[in-house]
């Protein structure tokens, strides 16, 4: 059996949890070959590297092109990951060897940035162009440092293994991402080592331009699929669950057990990603299941993610949403009986780069539920010099998604469960596939929408529970 696994930034950091009960070692029962691990930075490198990914606070990128001091931003960089080094050191960490590789990579990664600054400066390239280099460059460094750790602990434990650097950080040919993976895993034999592979990939194409922060789920995407791999699994610091344990608690957090990509596309859609949704459909036209495993709990069989799975019996799989929305109405008169009216508004949409989420209409009235991030006053400046009416508001979304939801009756315990605890519904939408209802809510009823529904719909049908786990653990 071949299998490609993907373990997360949290994880990692945790390589103690990684080594017992990811890889299995020293255990003889958990420990085998023909395994291709695709890691991530240790967390917290990424954001220091780029900018920190919930708050958009500057990281080393950032100071570069604004032309500020990155150098002493790198120092600490260097500092802040020699630190995580000294923290494996029990785990077999060889400190010289691996401060020797940072160091390396941290010295000839100046040079580049200092070099791309003379080219900026000449105004013979163009900026973006440059900066756009800046980024692959400073991204690839944080999986480089955990994966060359990784081997190296490996190694060092007497564990056969192989790192599969993809960063090309060296590698001056122009090759594709997915070119890249092939010619670096021609002379790969993952039944002969434990294979540890970066999660970034250099390629023509940028992956950080094309997928930004989540190109290590590319990566792993590609590499299962050019593999045939008989699984792809992703270790995460927690289970796929009903609904997220931050906001109902831990023990109301039920695992999913099974589900499908849909499913999974659902989520994405709504920033609440199992995987990234570009990583996902090379997988799903593949035919290779997906296993999303929760890395401190190894017994656990997690939820697999298939192609055409089907709920044996009409519930809620999962309840998910965001409170980082806006919602934007137009209200005109003249909309009803006009064919192609929302093209020109679509239009709108498009000058200024921005997708909605959830889109409901009337008569005389379209509502589109768009990201916070995304709210442009442009373009509600530009709508309002066409239309009558238009409104914005901060929302809330929730969504009650599952792969047998076609059923009676659901969407009106949804309804009522949001009824009987006081909860508006301002808009509501379904489309005839009848995998995902939406509803939009005050922004300030987010967690108790999220905590009602999740106790009505999921904790109250949970006598697929057992089934659902005896299913997965099968496969």
């Amino acid at each position: 059996m071949l299998t490609v696994e993907k373990i997360g930034g949290t994880s990692m950091l945790q390589f103690q949890n990684v080594l017992k009960d990811i890889i299995g070692y020293p255990s003889s029962e958990g420990f085998r070959y023909g395994r291709v691990f695709v890691v991530s930075a240790y967390a917290g490198v990424t954001n220091m590297l780029l900018e920190d990914k919930k708050t958009k606070a500057p990281g080393i990128y950032q100071c570069f092109i604004k032309g500020e001091d990155y150098e002493s931003a790198m120092d600490d960089l260097l500092s802040m990951a020699l630190e995580i080094n000294e923290s494996m050191l029990n785990l077999g960490l060889d400190r010289k060897v691996c401060m020797d590789f940072l160091v390396e990579r941290i010295v000839q990664t100046k040079a580049y940035l200092n070099s791309m600054e003379d080219i900026v400066a000449s105004g013979y390239v163009g900026r973006d162009s440059i900066f756009h280099a800046a980024r692959e460059l400073l991204a690839s460094l944080g999986e480089a440092h955990s994966a060359f750790n990784t081997v190296n602990i490996l190694r060092n434990n007497g564990v056969l293994s192989k790192l599969v650097d993809l960063t090309g950080f060296r590698d001056s040919k122009q090759l594709s991402i997915s070119n890249r993976i092939e010619k670096v895993f021609r002379n790969v034999n993952p039944h002969e080592a434990i294979i540890v592979a970066t999660g970034y990939t250099k390629g023509t194409e940028g992956i950080m331009r094309e997928y930004d922060r989540g190109y290590s789920e590319i990566t792993f995407s590609k590499i299962a699929t050019h593999l045939h791999a008989d699984e792809a699994i992703i270790h995460k610091e927690y289970h796929l669950s009903s609904a997220d344990p931050k906001i109902v608690g831990i023990d109301n957090a039920i695992p999913v057990g099974r589900t499908n990509y849909d499913v999974a596309d659902q989520l994405a859609d709504i920033g609440m990603e199992a995987i990234h949704p570009n990583a996902s459909k090379p997988l799903e036209m593949a035919g290779i299941n997906l296993r999303i495993k929760n890395t401190f709990e190894p017994d656990h069989p997690g939820t697999v993610i298939s192609k055409d799975y089907i709920g044996p019996q009409a519930k809620i799989e999962i309840v998910a949403g965001s409170d980082k929305v806006v919602i934007l109405e137009i209200h005109d008169t003249s909309m009803v009986g006009e064919i192609g009216f929302d093209l020109e508004i679509m239009k709108k949409f498009k000058k200024y780069n921005i997708s909605y989420i959830m889109k409901t209409t009337n008569a005389n009235s379209i509502s589109l539920v768009i990201w916070e991030t995304d709210h442009s006053e442009l373009l509600v400046t530009d709508l309002e010099a066409e239309y009558r009416t238009v409104t914005v508001q901060e929302a809330a979304i929730v969504c009650v998604i599952g792969s047998n939801i076609a059923m009676p009756r659901i969407l009106a315990r949804a309804a009522n469960a949001l009824a009987k605890n006081d909860i508006n519904i301002k808009c509501i939408s379904q489309s005839l596939r009848q995998v995902n209802m939406q509803f939009v809510i005050d922004r300030d009823m987010y967690a108790k929408a999220i905590i009602c529904l999740n106790q009505d719909l999921c904790l109250a049908d949970t006598d697929w529970l057992l089934l659902e786990r005896q299913s997965v653990e099968s496969l």
